[in-house]
């Protein structure tokens, strides 16, 4: 693509080129040395300037192809993942995803609105880790309590605050009070993302109770039989 830039950008400051030496010769002497040098200096300018607005356009249109692609792909991600699950898992774990796929799917229409780099990489995490916290109620049922304080307080208001972003940078105007409002919200995505990654971690501690469980077990019945060896398995 940057190959075929160039060469438009060649192509127009040739066009150019042309268009100004036509125009000149109706306007100076191009059989003087003066003349002869005014059109060639002229002519070369108006290229430049020519082949260096195509580039920039260029560049712009490709920008915005990539973005596109980008957003096109996050939309993609959160309409899959607004499916209704295809299995039944009772009315409680049901409910949680269907609510988990909700709110995916309108973190990835904010995805798609806002676009600061940065806000959108931390839409990206925040997802990552919802979708994870939604799919524990499969894999154990007893963090349904905590899964559920989070799909009813934690993650609407995350969700309320990008809504707010999103309207306060559409407006396309500079304030004090839309900037400070702005950047607190930034800095508010850090703070949930760790949050988060707190709550999909202690979702694991029952997991982690029994693990160490079946490990003590486990290195009781080989003492008792006489097969562990100088080391026992450890948590």
């Amino acid at each position: 693509m940057s190959r075929n830039r160039k060469r438009r950008s060649g192509v127009g400051a040739i066009y150019s080129f042309a268009a100004v030496w036509l125009v000149l010769a109706f306007i100076l002497p191009l059989y003087r040395i003066w003349g002869l040098a005014a059109a060639i200096g002229a002519s070369a300018l108006v290229a430049f300037l020519v082949g260096k607005h195509s580039a920039k356009k260029d560049m712009k249109a490709e920008a915005e192809t990539q973005q596109a692609a980008e957003a096109a792909a996050a939309q993609q991600v959160a309409q899959e993942q607004a499916k209704a699950p295809e299995k039944s898992y009772g009315p409680e774990v049901d409910a949680i995803l269907k609510e988990g796929n909700r709110a995916l799917s309108e973190m990835g229409r904010l995805y798609m609105s806002i676009k600061d780099p940065e806000v959108r990489k931390k839409i990206n995490e925040i997802m990552r880790i919802t979708d994870k916290i939604a799919q524990d109620a499969i894999e154990d049922p007893s963090d349904i309590p905590q899964i559920k304080k989070f799909m009813n307080y934690y993650l609407p208001t995350t969700i309320k605050l990008l809504n707010a972003y999103d309207r306060m940078s559409s407006q396309g105007i500079e304030g004090e009070n839309l900037d400070k409002s702005m950047k607190n919200i930034n800095e508010m995505l850090d703070t949930a993302i760790e949050a988060y990654k707190k709550r999909l971690d202690s979702l694991f501690a029952n997991q982690a109770l029994d693990i160490e469980s079946d490990i003590e077990v486990m290195n009781t019945m080989l003492e008792r039989e006489g097969l562990a060896g100088e080391k026992d398995f450890k948590f």
